[in-house]
């Protein structure tokens, strides 16, 4: 069991390490860092590993349709996790507080790909999720993304 979350720590690490150079601008590399771990992992990995890195990956992507398709993975794989799972990363968080911000994100990338009535659908689903989230600053970025998202959408009829 210790080498399994020593190794889980290091994928976690290599993620977190892609994500940062992701926040700095370098989109390249991060995209790059993402698809050899995605290449390690494989389709049927550690679900909270695909999750987390196929959320981030989406958001290295110059095309809108590959960013859905990042997006969708990371749905299926949130799909598959478990609260215990997710508690062995963080113990505050449950798999339900990953909804809002998967269904946002794929919203967005509906209306990039002037999909309307997907986007709202999605739109909804991150809305109803919302009370998964905390008092936080990330739970009020997300509701208030939610509702910019929603005003787009409402602007764009």
């Amino acid at each position: 069991m210790e080498q399994q979350e020593t190794s889980e720590d290091a994928t976690m690490t290599r993620i977190g390490q892609a994500v940062m150079l992701l926040h700095a601008g370098d989109r390249e590399e991060a995209r790059n860092r993402f698809g050899v771990l995605w290449a390690e992992m494989g389709e049927n990995g550690d679900a909270f590993h695909r999750c987390t890195l196929a959320h981030y990956m989406a958001d290295t992507q110059d095309d809108p349709g590959d960013e859905l398709a990042w997006d969708l993975r990371a749905l299926a794989a949130a799909d598959g996790l478990s609260d215990e799972r997710v508690a062995r990363h963080d113990p505050s968080v449950a798999v339900r507080g990953f909804y809002p911000s998967l269904h946002l994100n794929l919203a967005a990338d509906y209306l990039k790909l002037h999909r309307p009535e997907a986007a709202r659908t999605h739109l909804d689903r991150a809305r109803a999720a919302s009370d998964a989230l905390g008092d936080d600053g990330y739970g009020d970025g997300v509701r208030a993304a939610i509702e910019r998202l929603g005003r787009r959408l409402v602007d764009g009829e």
